[in-house]
């Protein structure tokens, strides 16, 4: 290991996403960062402190170690590969032996197991949503939770709401893009639409700014719909606060016997997406969509309000099954 030179992982993840920052968008370097976060845990574990000591036995217990985490293929598949990346870069600067990457092995993913992801179950939904309402009424989890379910709209979408975007009287949310002050829409300005919002999730919305919204504004002087005492909800405040809301233990007892005095998906607040029935935002928005298709929404209606293509909903989303598409056709044949 001549010519390396010293550095820890978790300095070497920042130098990495620092380098990568410029090319990439700010959800694709928090996405990085929570990537890489469980090989620095992992590394902290096994008392790695140096990347030059970095081995391929080491990557392989890394893999077994996630793979035993209870995490779909398609997840494990997305970190190893993420990781690859980084052990690149990392070769580059003298930290790990070259040819490092390669030593990654990515596990094998046929396409329908790829496009079949983890969503939230209406069913599970609709218990989470019954307990907010009964137990943290207008809290920000209650609305972060009735607007991602409701709506089925990105992470992204969610946090780029400024208070002015809800309309009462009309019922609905504008979404904008706003890339100049930090809050981009996936589709930029294609994605800009009107949100009708069904009454209780309005009266739930306005509840909310009413008595729990901070009122508060972000770094650009705007005024956020979801905030922190900050400002403006981050991304990743998000994110685990949908994991935290969708375990089972929030609600009622726990599917998969665990103690949760002693489970860590509870007792440590950034470990709540070990639960195994634990959602990410993103698991939300696909359950939500499945959930207006199986009612019989119109493929074209779910695409415009969602704002993803015909093509990705077939894909990706749709998750009915052919018998259960049959019987939404019967309801628009004559006859049948």
């Amino acid at each position: 290991m001549s010519g390396l030179e010293p550095l820890a992982p978790a300095e070497a993840v920042n130098h990495y996403l620092n380098h990568r920052e410029p090319e990439l968008s700010e959800k694709s370097v928090e996405n990085h960062r929570y990537r890489l976060n469980s090989f620095v845990e992992w590394c902290q574990k096994h008392g790695l402190e140096n990347l030059n000591d970095l081995t391929g036995r080491d990557l392989h217990q890394f893999r077994t170690w996630r793979r035993r985490e209870g995490i779909s293929a398609v997840t494990l598949r997305g970190q190893l590969a993420t990781v690859r990346v980084f052990l690149e870069f990392c070769a580059d600067i003298d930290a790990v032996e070259p040819g490092m990457r390669e030593r990654v092995r990515l596990p094998e993913v046929d396409p329908e197991e790829e496009a079949r992801d983890v969503k939230l179950e209406e069913e599970h939904a609709n218990d989470i949503l019954n307990h907010l309402h009964r137990f943290e009424y207008a809290s920000r989890e209650h609305v972060i939770m009735a607007i991602l379910w409701h709506t089925g709209i990105r992470l992204g979408s969610l946090r780029a709401f400024d208070l002015e975007d809800f309309d009462p009287d009309e019922q609905c949310l504008d979404l904008n893009h706003r890339p100049e002050s930090e809050t981009p829409l996936k589709n930029g300005k294609s994605a800009e639409r009107s949100i009708a919002v069904g009454e209780s999730y309005c009266s739930v919305i306005q509840d909310y700014i009413d008595v729990n919204r901070y009122d508060v504004t972000d770094d650009h002087g705007r005024n956020p719909l979801i905030t922190s005492r900050q400002g403006r909800l981050s991304g990743t405040a998000i994110r685990l606060a949908v994991y935290q809301t969708t375990r089972p233990c929030e609600y009622g007892p726990c599917p998969h016997d665990r103690d949760p005095a002693e489970c860590e998906a509870v007792q440590e607040t950034a470990h709540a997406s070990r639960c195994p029935s634990g959602r990410s935002p993103h698991g939300v928005r696909r359950g939500s969509i499945t959930r207006h298709l199986r009612d019989g929404t119109p493929e074209e209606i779910v695409s415009d309000r969602m704002n993803v293509s015909g093509d990705i909903l077939d894909q990706h989303y749709d998750r009915r099954t052919e018998r259960e598409k049959m019987e939404l056709r019967r309801q628009f044949i004559k006859g049948s």
